[in-house]
């Protein structure tokens, strides 16, 4: 990339370029950053797209259905976002939107079946938040909803087949959460569903064909898991299934174009600091994991994009090296 950084987010574009915004450089404490830039797959090369109005990391970014992104809160150089915008691909421009109700960053943002974005949790100026807010495209408004039963940081949020948003896990109270809830976009309300078998956050949640979630990773109290489970939604519960390789916590995990979901990257940053450069595989119909070739250079908080050839991009991060540093590396997974 032209710019390394961490805590940025990666966007499929509809004319099959990757739109790659914000995040931090030069190292861990490092300052916020406003730049984005365009990956064109048909000749490797990165160019610079105009840069967002404000600064930020750990926020969202989503795709909407007319194209254009949506990018909310984060961190800024002085506090946590309420404010978002709108990325145009026609014209490479931003353009500021009404500003969320809440500032909060870590936060997961949904796109719902009928075109409105569903955020939700996160971390606000007082700490770990159970509010959510819906961005109307059509508008350009936010609207508040229904808040959900648990305040959640670093947890997942899965549209389900059903066009239900299954969130799970995540940073709150007493530590990582077990609990999951489920968004209704009918009635604006969450309800409970069955905890999961392991408490996590910075975990990952995919959704697989057929409609079952599988959630790996993250932390809980002993450290980073190796542990995943998968959640059904005909009978709403949670089930082991094999687990990883290796522990891993703020890796990334991709579904592929045959059902598999690739998992890259990580670290056990609460125990030894290990950045991982191990991949694997999970087969759905097999219930199992198994290790595939790994990233050239090891890393967390970095972004996994798959490509309109099946190919997976994966970019940035940090990485380690007596010490944590931002990448301006990218590389892609042929499966």
């Amino acid at each position: 990339m032209i710019t390394e950084r961490q805590a940025h987010t990666a966007t499929l574009l509809a004319d099959a370029t990757v739109l790659v915004t914000g995040g931090r450089t030069p190292d861990f404490v490092g300052p916020e950053l406003a730049s984005a830039e365009l990956y064109d797959p048909a000749g490797g090369s990165w160019s610079a797209s105009g840069d967002m109005l404000e600064a930020r990391r750990l926020h969202s970014a989503t795709l909407l259905n007319d194209g254009r992104v949506l990018v909310a809160g984060g961190y800024g150089i002085d506090d946590v976002l309420a404010s978002a915008e709108v990325y145009d691909p026609k014209t490479g421009s931003w353009t500021s939107t009404a500003p969320m109700a809440e500032a909060r960053a870590d936060h997961s943002a949904t796109l719902l079946d009928d075109g409105r974005v569903l955020v939700a949790g996160g971390i606000g100026g007082n700490g770990q938040l159970t509010s959510a807010e819906l961005y109307d495209p059509s508008s350009a408004t936010w609207t508040v909803t229904g808040g959900m039963r648990a305040a959640r940081e670093f947890h997942t949020a899965t549209l389900l087949t059903n066009g239900l948003v299954l969130a799970a896990g995540g940073s709150g109270t007493g530590g990582s959460q077990r609990s999951a809830e489920l968004y209704d976009p009918g009635t604006g309300t969450w309800i409970d569903v069955g905890n999961m078998i392991d408490g996590r956050h910075r975990h990952t949640a995919t959704l697989l064909p057929g409609g079952r979630v599988l959630v790996a990773g993250g932390i809980d109290r002993g450290g980073s898991l190796a542990s995943a489970e998968l959640y059904d939604p005909v009978t709403r519960s949670w089930s082991a299934t094999g687990s990883m390789a290796a522990g891993r916590e703020i890796f990334t995990a991709t579904p592929l174009a045959d059902g598999r979901v690739l998992v890259v990257g990580g670290c056990t940053c609460q125990s030894d600091g290990t950045v991982r450069a191990s991949a694997e595989l999970f087969d759905p119909t097999l219930g199992s994991w198994t290790s595939t070739g790994g990233l050239n250079h090891g890393r967390w908080l970095h972004t996994a994009t798959m490509l309109n050839d099946g190919g997976v991009l994966v970019t940035g991060g940090v990485g380690s090296s007596g010490g944590n540093y931002s990448l301006s590396s990218a590389e892609i997974y042929a499966p």
